[in-house]
């Protein structure tokens, strides 16, 4: 198949790539850098930019399949992705997966991800859609600064679990949905195989580690206050500030079994990502 992939130097777009790559697919990479992406065969560098969303498009032309996620720290998902799906319904695209997140669909219907999927939903083409949990990765990306600095995870979670989940899951997935149709025209939450506190989550980076890791439960206002100090877009911590109350009152807890339904494999465990990414954490 050819394949048309969205923000492909992204975690999980990465990742997909590359699964689609080996397994003999031609993949169309779509980036604001394209540059960045290591030629191989079989694999066409596309630029395509979030902050002009109607160019580049003809790329569709070429594929038979596509994956959609919305660009990190872009809040109006939909204002960005319309175009490439009316682009889809015009060449009459195979089929494509969309990523939002989890909890989406019991958003607002004029919410930017909820009327995205609903645009998916009513194209007559075609989908799947992906709601995934909040990502293990965050804890070596976006938390890393706390964690390095103090040994302290920074977050606005008290005591609830979440039921956090691999990027590399989540990429397994859309590469099962992208080339068949078992699943077609489905939504799927998609979490890890068990839910966790931060403080779980420390323990278990703390394990992985050999330091001593702690959580500290802050409020909503420092969570903000800290990640617009990095640079990050008012409107979009905003939106992170309200997705992290939502997971504060338990919305994130859930245990989803789709992972293991779509691809045959259960889903990484939190242990298994704090040993494969344990190098992260080592400001030596």
């Amino acid at each position: 198949m050819k394949i048309f992939v969205y923000l492909a130097t992204g975690k999980v777009s990465s990742a997909l790539v590359s699964k689609l790559v080996l397994a003999g697919h031609e993949v169309f990479a779509g980036s604001r850098s394209p540059d960045k992406i290591t030629k191989k065969e079989r694999l066409h560098a596309v630029r395509i930019d979030s902050q002009k969303p109607t160019e580049g498009l003809e790329v569709l032309e070429k594929v038979d399949a596509a994956f959609l996620i919305v660009p990190p720290t872009v809040v109006d998902g939909y204002s960005v992705l319309k175009p490439l799906i009316e682009k889809a319904k015009t060449v009459q695209l195979r089929k494509f997966v969309l990523m939002t997140a989890m909890g989406v669909n019991y958003a607002p219907t004029e919410a930017p991800l909820r009327k995205l999927e609903l645009t998916v939903e009513a194209s007559g083409l075609q989908y799947n859609i992906l709601r995934p949990n909040w990502f293990m990765q965050n804890f070596h990306t976006f938390w890393i600064s706390g964690i390095l600095k103090d040994q302290k995870i920074y977050f606005p979670g008290g005591n609830a679990k979440t039921s956090f989940i691999d990027t590399r899951d989540i990429s397994a997935v859309a590469s099962e949905l992208l080339t068949s149709n078992q699943f077609t025209n489905q939504a799927f939450d998609l979490t890890g195989g068990e839910a966790l506190t931060h403080d779980e989550v420390a323990a278990k980076i703390s394990k992985a580690t050999g330091k001593k890791i702690e959580y500290v439960d802050i409020t909503s206002e420092a969570f903000q206050q800290a990640l617009l100090a990095v640079g990050l877009p008012t409107d979009y911590v905003g939106f992170l500030a309200f997705i992290a109350g939502i997971l504060k009152s338990g919305g994130a807890t859930p245990v989803s079994e789709s992972v293991y339904s779509i691809t045959g494999k259960s889903p990484i465990t939190f242990d298994e990502y704090a040993t494969d990414f344990k190098a992260k954490w080592d400001n030596h």
